[in-house]
């Protein structure tokens, strides 16, 4: 099998999503992390390098140099991660598409809707791929709810129900200086490093990018009331979203992350005129399926009724779980058949083009636009 010759900008010490990137890359052997710039303190990068096995040679002081010197290299990357705060994505990704240096981005996509806007020409400029790391969606049971929903499954779509809490910023951690999870909270809740919305374009874009990977209902206009229950805090930590769909659909979102009691909460239910289903993050093995009049049906991953969309992303049988690191791996290698299809000139394997790429990246960040800018009218419907 050939690996393709990764590199990572961000992810070094103290950062949570980094050495997720890096265990999701490895877990089927399609890559080989060989260079990286890990941090914007160089005694920290060259550090953290050295730590996952990077050469001192290969461990750049910046973005700008790391894209020079590897796109001059016979044996140079192929492809980069990005895993920096949100206010970083942009110019860093500029800088690899223009060398020809496909892009893996952590979501969203970039801080502000001009960047965003920026950010899709720059994809279509270059000859590069592109994907970000919706890692949702990579879940068995997501893409087999995907297929149910677009299949007629469970009839007409009728009503969308979604939902994101956490607890973990019940207290101003921001503040709390040497805690485990400060750095993590500090850059979140800062609108020049996150962006203006903060819970909502953290975990709800999250919500919101799973309701449109499954349903495909395309959002007409959205109600949102956001509150920041710290003193202080500048970004919300708690977010309602009303949402109307075209065809008469609709839905509702909240996200929070002063919930005390849920730690990744991820839910999702879908109701159509023949039936619904539901799923939940923290239980993801599990699919459940209501036809109306009928008995409520459990779908396991791996297990009876599971489809082919679904049993493609699987690794071992029922009953031996599979989560996030498997869910943030099956994007990777995806991407990874994307990437070899096009050295070799071929189609890909048409369930690797699941993976979210720039047009989900830029519709994630208009809706957080268009929701922060509902709330700040006072909760006015405003068009998508």
């Amino acid at each position: 099998m050939r690996q393709i010759k990764l590199g990572m900008v961000g992810g070094g010490q103290g950062a949570f999503i980094g050495s997720v990137h890096r265990i999701a890359a490895r877990l089927d052997d399609h890559y080989k992390l060989i260079a990286g710039v890990l941090s914007s303190t160089p005694e920290t990068s060259k550090t953290s390098a050295s730590e996952i096995g990077i050469t001192e040679d290969r461990s750049y002081s910046s973005y700008n140099e790391m894209a020079e010197k590897e796109s001059s290299r016979q044996d140079g990357i192929e492809v980069v991660s990005i895993v920096t705060p949100n206010h970083l994505h942009f110019p860093i990704a500029e800088t690899f598409l223009s060398k020809g240096i496909h892009v893996i981005c952590d979501k969203p996509l970039t801080h502000n809707l001009e960047d965003a806007e920026r950010f899709v020409k720059a994809v279509e400029d270059s000859n590069a791929l592109f994907a970000l790391t919706h890692n949702y969606t990579g879940y068995p049971m997501v893409r087999q709810a995907r297929e149910f929903c677009r299949s007629g499954e469970i009839g007409k779509v009728r009503v969308i129900q979604v939902e994101y809490p956490q607890d973990w910023l019940t207290t101003p951690l921001e503040n709390a200086s040497g805690t485990p999870g400060n750095k993590q909270a500090s850059w979140r809740t800062d609108p020049s490093k996150a962006g203006a919305g903060g819970c909502i374009g953290d975990i709800g874009s999250h919500a919101f990018n799973l309701a449109d990977f499954i349903t495909g209902a395309e959002l007409e206009e959205l109600c949102a009331d956001l509150s920041s229950f710290i003193p202080g805090r500048k970004n919300d930590d708690n977010a309602h979203v009303l949402l109307r769909y075209k065809n008469n659909i609709k839905g509702m979102l909240w996200s929070s992350q002063v919930a005390p009691g849920n730690e990744n909460a991820l839910k999702i239910r879908v109701y159509g005129d023949k039936g619904g289903l539901a799923w939940e993050q923290e239980n993801p093995n599990y699919l459940t399926l209501d036809i109306y009049g009928s008995a409520k049906q459990t779908i396991r991953r791996s297990g009876f009724g599971t489809i082919d969309i679904a049993n493609r992303v699987t690794r071992i049988p029922p009953g031996h779980p599979e989560g996030y690191l498997e869910g943030f791996a099956n994007l990777y290698s995806d991407f990874a058949e994307q990437i070899n299809a096009k050295k070799e000139n071929r189609n890909p394997d048409p369930g690797s083009l699941l993976v979210p790429n720039i047009e989900d990246g830029l519709k994630g960040i208009k809706f957080i636009s268009t929701v922060v800018e509902s709330s700040s009218r006072g909760g006015q419907w405003l068009k998508f």
